[in-house]
């Protein structure tokens, strides 16, 4: 009987004929020789906190786990190779220690490197890319089970398909990234009316080095966040306050009131003035520790990137929508920024960039209140985000992108045989 795997939203489930967790490099290529010289598929899975079924399969599925920690410090070049099983979570802490730190991060950090960069994993910062932006270069095992170095200096153009790939050029084992000193940031969370927020969005992405917002449905306000570097001492939130805000309120209270609105769904727009829509924190902190959040309370999540000038149509497109169709919605939509960048797959390739999201809680319909915005997203020549919900195919997606040929001519390099396909990449990216 095989074994039974599911993403961290419950909503992906497999049965590999095997699940793996090599040791080592060596290993993980001896599994991958073996399951090629028998016509099988392999797909590496790390935290499973992808939506789409990026890492399910029916043939042998790989955990890279031990693959894991700082290999070295290049203090010169500011570069730290790390198994690609690393956490971000570890990453940081170890980062840390060294006194360094990652130049920009997402809002979680359950999830390993190699996930984070191969599915375009971002933080908001209109002068900053994501993840995969700051690789310099990676160690994988290809289709037919070789160990294949490509870096920044000698094969720029694989690099740039390597860092996104969708976990369908190979099984990364070691990523090296430019890393920065470590840096505080100075934090300014408080609400503002929605339509405040979008007559001068744009300014405040600007003016700030990191800028979201969370607009609440059935209400017109918007939680905004302002993180920003600061030499002034740390001055965190009181660890009680800290608690109670991050720890009881958005995860313990938020959660009862999710699950009061899937029993009773009528309840859910006079639930939502109960959500964190009023009053103002500041504070200073170590900058993984701002940009990183708890998340206990689990959901499904469809993120769109359209074009940073697109965003207030779009968020008033979406504003309009829910109110004509009547979703009810617990979950905040969450809007970020990042500046352009060259990756092949990308979902900031070639322009300036502002990402849409959209979550349910889970155990609740999510079908059509995400296809209703995927429709707007698609208006605005959104590129889904390659890790959350999406019905895209490679016939809507291959305009998208401006280096599109060149990731599949890289995908016929590294694994010609398709060792790492399945339904997903087949759907996205073609056979």
């Amino acid at each position: 009987m095989t074994s039974k795997w599911s993403n961290w939203a419950g909503n992906v489930t497999a049965r590999p004929s095997r699940i793996v967790s090599p040791h080592d490099e060596a290993e993980l290529a001896e599994v991958v020789a073996g399951a090629a010289s028998h016509g099988a598929t392999v797909k590496v899975v790390g935290s499973g906190h992808s939506f789409t079924p990026a890492a399910a399969t029916d043939g042998v599925l790989v955990r890279i786990g031990a693959l894991s920690g700082i290999r070295s410090i290049e203090t010169d070049t500011m570069r730290v190779r790390v198994g690609a099983g690393t956490t971000l979570a570890d990453l940081n802490l170890a980062l840390h220690e060294h006194g360094l730190a990652m130049p920009n991060l997402g809002d979680i950090a359950y999830q390993t490197v190699a996930g984070a960069i191969s599915t375009a994993t971002h933080g908001t910062g209109t002068a900053l890319g994501g993840l995969a932006t700051c690789v310099r270069g990676v160690r994988l095992v290809d289709g037919s089970g070789e160990v294949v170095s490509i870096d920044c200096s000698t094969r720029p153009e694989l690099l740039r398909s390597a860092a996104v790939s969708l976990g369908a050029l190979g099984a990364l084992t070691e990523v090296t990234l430019q890393v920065v000193p470590a840096f505080r940031l100075r934090a300014r969370e408080e609400p503002m009316r929605l339509d405040a927020v979008l007559e001068s969005v744009h300014d405040l992405a600007a003016a700030n080095d990191h800028f979201e917002f969370f607009w609440v449905p059935h209400t017109g306000w918007a939680l905004t966040k302002r993180n920003n570097r600061t030499d002034d001492p740390l001055d965190p939130l009181p660890r009680v306050r800290n608690w109670v805000d991050k720890t009881l309120i958005e995860n313990h209270a938020f959660g009862m009131l999710c699950r009061l609105g899937r029993v009773r769904p009528s309840l859910i727009p006079r639930l939502a003035t109960a959500l964190p829509s009023s009053g103002r924190r500041e504070y200073v902190d170590s900058s993984w520790k701002i940009f990183a959040s708890e998340r206990l309370v689990k959901f499904y999540e469809m993120e769109y990137a359209i074009p940073a000038e697109a965003v207030g149509p779009a968020v008033a497109e979406i504003r309009a929508m829910v109110e004509r169709e009547g979703h009810l919605l617990s979950f905040p939509v969450e809007v970020r920024f990042t500046a352009a960048d060259d990756l092949a797959l990308s979902t900031a390739t070639g322009r300036e960039t502002a990402y849409v999201a959209v979550h349910i809680f889970k155990g609740m319909a999510h079908e059509p209140y995400f296809r209703d915005v995927e429709a707007i997203m698609i208006g605005h020549a959104g590129r889904p985000h390659w890790g959350k919900i999406h019905h895209r195919t490679s016939e809507d997606l291959a305009g998208l992108y401006p280096r599109w040929n060149e990731f599949l001519r890289a995908r016929d390099e590294l694994d010609p045989q398709r060792t790492f396909s399945n339904d997903y990449t087949r759907r996205v990216l073609g056979p």
